[in-house]
């Protein structure tokens, strides 16, 4: 077993070894840039990105014309949430979300309310699950958008993209979902659960970083989307800029092997995931579980809170695994976590965080009551590469520290 065990799959994923020998090619003799129409070079890097385009597609249900490549989920948040918006600003001013949502979409949604957009800010129950009566009750004629993601990127709950699909197509509104912990891991449809807009990133799923993709609906009607970046009409006009070849190649490739694995690695993680619980709780009292289980929640996902255990404390003990307390993507704030606010695992107003839960009011982060009890949250995140001994040394190794850390904590007090 190699140390540091690595176990925050949810941060990034290693380039699987079969992706990156697809890749390799396009870096060097097959270099040719895909919007060289003129010549040989240019033709094979136009057939590499569209047979990419293809497996993307079909990873999540679509046609190959409604890819578009980006960057990565970030960008294909900013392109559907915006670029929806400023298409259909003589619609509409208003869309929906969800407190708990990746900052790429809280923020871009912050972004158009400071423009004048009306922005609903949908709570979630204890499990971090949207209430549907909620949603219907906030849609109006002036919805034009309702984005909510697919699977959390901290508690990993995967919310009922089907149903949430059928309310906005009732009201006319388009439903973005960002599925960039979803895609590779969970069976998506967008046909059939009525997805009109979908991000997802080849990091998450053992290809590139910076490689990502935006599903756009393209009949009954098709979509329209404001441009977000000008210069070059590449991707029919929504996306401009020189195609990243060899990533768009990993992305494509890295979609094509999860679809063919995905169900036999999720039976596999999921009943290694709860190897890991069932012993965290054997060794351990005050394990509490963050969202919802069972079918519920992404097969490789396991939040936990832990009392009487400062996070800080916690993470710099245990140097020999990888894991974090939630989003890497703000990994640098101090602040607590806003979807363990949401739940009300922290946070002012725990347990229950009752203001989070509102249909109202922007998503905001808060500091814990002065005194509470210490808790510690982790996220575990297992992958590819997991096996019974890394989650089974994880397990002994996260016991005997916090163990050792309540102990402290005891005699302090």
């Amino acid at each position: 077993m190699k140390k540091p065990v690595y176990l925050d799959y949810h941060a990034t994923t290693p380039v699987d070894p079969r992706v990156l020998d697809a890749m390799l090619p396009y870096f060097t003799e097959r270099f040719g840039n895909a919007a060289s129409r003129q010549h040989a070079f240019g033709w094979e890097a136009q057939k590499a990105v569209d047979t990419a385009r293809e497996q993307v597609a079909t990873l999540i249900g679509a046609s190959g014309n409604e890819i578009v490549f980006t960057s990565g989920a970030s960008e294909s948040n900013n392109l559907a949430i915006k670029g929806a918006a400023h298409a259909l600003r003589e619609r509409g001013n208003h869309i929906i979300t969800v407190v708990t949502e990746h900052k790429s979409v809280l923020d871009s949604c912050k972004r158009l309310e400071s423009e004048g957009w009306r922005v609903t800010w949908l709570g979630v129950d204890g499990d971090g699950l949207i209430d549907l009566d909620q949603l219907r009750a906030a849609i109006d004629a002036r919805t034009v958008l309702v984005s909510i993601m697919a699977a959390n990127n901290e508690i990993g709950v995967i919310q009922p993209l089907a149903a949430i699909g059928a309310i906005a197509r009732q009201h006319g509104a388009l439903f973005h979902t960002d599925a960039a912990q979803a895609a590779g891991k969970i069976p998506i449809d967008v046909a059939g659960m009525q997805i009109d807009l979908l991000s997802l990133t080849g990091h998450k799923y053992y290809g590139p970083k910076g490689a990502g993709a935006l599903y756009v609906r393209r009949c009954r009607p098709r979509l329209q989307l404001a441009c977000q970046i000008d210069g070059g009409g590449h991707e029919n006009g929504f996306r401009s800029g020189t195609l990243n070849v060899p990533g768009i190649v990993g992305l494509g490739e890295a979609a094509e092997i999860c679809r063919t694995e995905m169900a036999a690695e999720a039976a596999r993680l999921s009943a290694l995931r709860d190897r890991l619980l069932a012993s965290l709780q054997r060794d351990l009292q005050g394990v509490r579980v963050n969202g919802a289980l069972g079918d519920r929640r992404l097969p490789h996902n396991l939040h936990v809170s832990l009392a009487g255990v400062d996070g800080d404390a916690l993470l710099m003990a245990l140097g020999d695994l990888a894991v974090s307390t939630g989003s890497a993507c703000s990994s640098g704030s101090q602040a607590p976590s806003h979807v363990l606010q949401a739940i009300g695992a922290v946070g002012p107003t725990s347990p229950g965080a009752p203001a989070l839960r509102q249909a109202q009011g922007r998503p905001e982060l808060g500091q814990g009551a002065a005194g509470q009890e210490p808790s510690a949250s982790i996220r575990f995140g297992l992958g590819r590469t997991t096996t019974e001994a890394d989650v089974d040394f994880a397990a002994a190794r996260v016991a005997t520290v916090v163990r050792s850390l309540r102990a402290a904590h005891h005699v302090a007090r």
